[in-house]
């Protein structure tokens, strides 16, 4: 009798590995000699997933957020993960990014992730479970193909292959 083998696909990020980019970028920044005698400010907001970034000039404040998708990248975390949700010029003429965390997947995002794997034509099954999507199979080769093909999608969100039974 075959046995089902199973994996997960989450967005879930390491809260632990995100705050370490987070405050190495602020350190890296703070010690930069082109950011001396200028407003450089990271502000990391956990509980609503933002983090914002304020700064002098337009151009020193896309550094601070390039500086925070390369220390992310750094630490595993996918830049997908930190999407720029606004730009906007504050007083003083100083520059404000806005970055969201996303780490969950929604149901439309879901949705599109199962689709995708129906389309491979794959002897898979794959299910909504809240902010996870499970798919299961006899084949671990199916499974394996369905993750390779996921990882070369266009989709806009993290994903995390877990669990894989």
């Amino acid at each position: 009798m075959a046995k089902e083998h199973s994996f997960d696909i989450s967005a879930e990020i390491d809260k632990q590995k995100l705050k370490d980019a987070f405050e190495q970028a602020k350190k890296i920044v703070t010690n930069r000699w082109d950011f001396k005698g200028i407003t450089a400010d990271f502000e990391l907001n956990e509980k609503s997933k933002v983090i914002t970034l304020t700064c002098s000039t337009d151009a020193k404040a896309e550094v601070m957020f390039d500086t925070l998708i390369s220390e992310a990248i750094k630490r595993d975390i996918s830049s997908k993960a930190l999407k720029e949700a606004k730009r906007d010029v504050v007083g003083g003429g100083k520059t404000k990014i806005t970055v969201s965390i996303n780490d969950t997947i929604g149901k439309e995002d879901a949705k599109i992730i199962v689709k995708k794997i129906k389309d491979l034509g794959l002897k898979v099954q794959a299910s909504i479970r809240g902010e996870e999507v499970r798919v299961v199979g006899k084949s671990i080769d199916d499974l394996q193909e369905a993750i390779h093909a996921l990882k070369g999608s266009d989709l806009e969100i993290p994903l995390n292959f877990i669990n894989m039974k």
